[in-house]
């Protein structure tokens, strides 16, 4: 039976797979506008693939040493080394080698087919708004929607297959290591690309000069808009991808407790939530439309209701026919609508519809200094619901699963995060299609569209901000309750080995160890965030010895050299990301061995806490200012040019480090620093053994 289901998740990935496939070539169908339209767009383009190039090139170094750190380490059967008994399997070493590699390679490629659509959907996006709302917005959708089925498609292809070969998730932990080195590099490199752009544009473009923002005599409108592709397509992917994979293989882990009675039975379930995920998003999917009232909030919010249901109800069924208990019912459909609420609460908070945006752009006419404070306040007390759903989550997890007795609390809680993320197709087709339609609007400018055009954009692209920041809180929310579960197999894996873990804030050991977890988010967000400021002064300055020196660019009468500013993104952004990469795979490694296992165990739990904290404030108080600019854009509080406009502008230049790079990559980042303790643990372990 387990393998039929393995087969089963197999095909539903291929189908899934399949399906984006067709979509890509359903959006490459589409009409591709003008020739000026198409030249801006093939600037675009070739930027993005230039950037990607760069970074997978990076990548593929980095794989290969820590594959070959992998194969090495895991050739060594440590669990007898207090007696001096160490045996050499070597090929445990070099599966779990090949686990990883195909991790990172997976999350490449759904990464790129995301990136590669993205850029062709949007200038197909835009010239289909000439016709309507509902058209742009369909291949937007459509576009984005294959970042997302590509994305489900590949991890539960890999995942399977892995456990089909070898039996034994632990490998599928290589896998998920692959994956989440990947989604840290590309998420905050990608983050630091496009705000090192969006802020040097904003800064000279907006407030020296008074030109749109979409301007194409601005040098760094292009590199702008390619940052959306690489940090809000393939870096936002590859983040989800992480996560998807991590909760799944955290619950495969902890399943193995349960073997001796129950086989691979509640191994492989998280497995078949994926694959029942995946059917759902299908579904879903279909009903994403525009009605006669043309709001794109209003269908993307459909699309996703309606996957959240079919979802529940397919597990409901599969419970009730499968013969499992339902005490692992209850976990899931709870991680499944906790998800959704706080998504949700991120669009109260981020949207233009609800007081703390309209209140922040009020404000604004007070200058940045209050508009500044004000969206930050709305940031923090953006925090609260999130974490309150993610306790009441954790809690209600935890109990449901106890009463039966047949599986642990801690596994309910596992299992939470695996129904919360299961429908992820739908949810990063929603995410993917904001980047979409926001370079859509910069081509419809830039290419001169009429105005009208431009509008459609507009409403468009406010949409896709508001389903980029429901899914960051959804990504944010979840990566909370899966390194709650990583904690958990690391805690398994540890005592496993001989060691009781005693993580105590009376020992002192423990106590450092919360102190340095804590430390890490923060100074995560301090490098990255340092890295975007360092990047777009020199761009900064590039831009305006432009403007200095070529006085016709701003009359008009000559093209500006675009190229100079994606270099100098692309550069600045790979350069950044030596001390991050560190931080998330190097420096839990560091505490293990030199602190002890009790240490590690303080050091996720501190990072945990100020991780989701922070990043939950980033994310939400970063959508708030550049909606209240928005707003303020859109005529109101004297428009574009006022002094309220200008305050805004300042505000969202603050936030947009805070939304698009330090943000989401915390998330990201404590998912990488709980696999790398579980994955490393039986050999800290051994080595305070010996």
């Amino acid at each position: 039976m387990s393998q039929i289901w393995l087969y089963a998740g197999i095909i539903a990935g291929l189908l899934s797979l399949g399906v984006a496939v067709l979509l890509n070539f359903w959006v490459h169908r589409q009409n591709a506008g003008s020739e000026r339209a198409q030249e801006v767009a093939r600037w675009i383009r070739e930027g993005a693939s230039s950037y990607l190039r760069k970074l997978y090139s990076a990548l593929t170094v980095v794989s290969v040493i820590l594959g070959f750190i992998i194969a090495i380490v895991f050739s060594f059967d440590l669990s007898q080394l207090g007696t001096g008994d160490v045996s050499i399997e070597t090929m445990n070493g070099i599966r779990m080698a090949i686990a990883f590699v195909a991790g990172g390679v997976c999350s490449a490629i759904a990464g790129y087919m995301g990136m590669n659509v993205a850029v062709e959907a949007n200038v197909r996006s835009a010239a289909a708004a000439s016709k309507g709302l509902n058209p742009a917005f369909r291949v937007a959708f459509y576009a984005g929607s294959v970042m997302g089925l590509a994305m489900v498609g590949l991890a539960m292809i890999g995942m399977s297959v892995i456990y089909l070969i070898t039996g034994n998730p632990e490998v599928i932990l290589g896998f998920s290591f692959g994956a989440s080195t990947l989604a840290l590099l590309a998420k905050a490199g990608g983050g630091i690309y496009t705000k090192t752009a969006d802020i040097a544009a904003d800064l000279v473009g907006k407030i020296e000069v008074g030109i749109p923002e979409d301007d194409p005599r601005n040098p760094a409108v292009v590199a702008d808009n390619v940052g959306d592709n690489v940090g809000d397509v393939a870096g936002m992917g590859a983040d989800v991808f992480d996560s998807y994979v991590a909760s799944t293989v955290a619950t495969m882990l902890l399943g193995g407790a349960f073997s001796d009675k129950f086989g691979d039975k509640y191994v492989i379930f998280p497995l078949i939530l994926c694959a029942l995920g995946i059917l759902a998003s299908l579904i879903g999917i279909q009903f994403v439309r525009v009605g006669k009232k043309g709001k794109p909030g209003a269908a993307l919010n459909r699309g996703t209701v309606i996957t959240t249901v079919v979802f529940a109800a397919m597990v409901v069924a599969l419970v009730l026919l499968g013969g499992y208990d339902l005490a692992v019912l209850w976990p899931t459909l709870t991680g499944l609508i906790t998800g959704v609420i706080i998504g949700f609460t991120s669009d109260y908070f981020t949207s233009e519809g609800h007081k703390p945006v309209l209140e922040t752009a009020r404000v604004s006419n007070s200058g940045a200094a209050i508009n500044i404070i004000t969206g930050f306040s709305y940031g923090l007390m953006s925090i609260v619901p999130s974490l309150v759903g993610i306790v009441i989550a954790t809690l209600l997890s935890y109990h449901l699963a106890e009463v039966s007795g047949e599986i642990s609390g801690i596994y309910g809680i596992s299992i939470s995060a695996v129904g919360m993320l299961a429908i992820s197709g739908m949810i990063v087709s929603s995410d993917a299609y904001g980047p979409i339609v926001d370079n859509a609007r910069g081509i419809a400018e830039m290419s001169g569209m009429p105005h009208e055009v431009i509008e459609r954009a507009d409403v468009l692209d406010s949409a896709g901000n508001t389903a980029k920041a429901i899914t960051k809180g959804f990504a944010i929310s979840a990566a909370a309750l899966t390194v709650l579960a990583l904690f958990a197999a690391y805690a398994e894996v540890i005592e496993a080995r001989g060691i009781t873990l005693e993580i105590s804030l009376r020992n002192p050991v423990v106590i450092a160890g919360v102190f340095l977890g804590a430390m890490t988010p923060p100074l995560f967000s301090a490098l990255t965030m340092l890295s975007v400021t360092r990047n777009a002064f020199d761009m900064i300055e590039e831009i305006r010895r432009q403007f200095r020196e070529r006085p016709g660019i701003l009359a008009g009468k000559e093209v500006p050299d675009y190229n100079t500013c994606v270099t100098l993104a692309a550069q600045g952004a790979l350069t950044s990301l030596i001390l991050p990469a560190f931080l998330g795979v190097g420096f839990p490694v560091l505490v293990g061995f030199l602190l002890g296992p009790d240490a590690l165990g303080g050091f996720l739990g501190g990072s945990i806490l100020t991780g989701v904290v922070f990043a939950l404030l980033m994310a939400n108080a970063g959508g708030l200012w550049d909606n209240a600019k928005k707003y303020i854009e859109s005529g109101k509080y004297g428009g574009p040019g006022s002094e309220a406009h200008k305050a805004s502008v300042v505000g969202d230049t603050v936030g947009d480090p805070f939304k698009d790079t330090a943000g989401p990559s915390l998330n990201t980042l404590i998912t990488v620093m709980s696999l790398v303790a579980s994955l490393f643990a039986p050999i800290i372990a051994a080595f305070h053994l010996f």
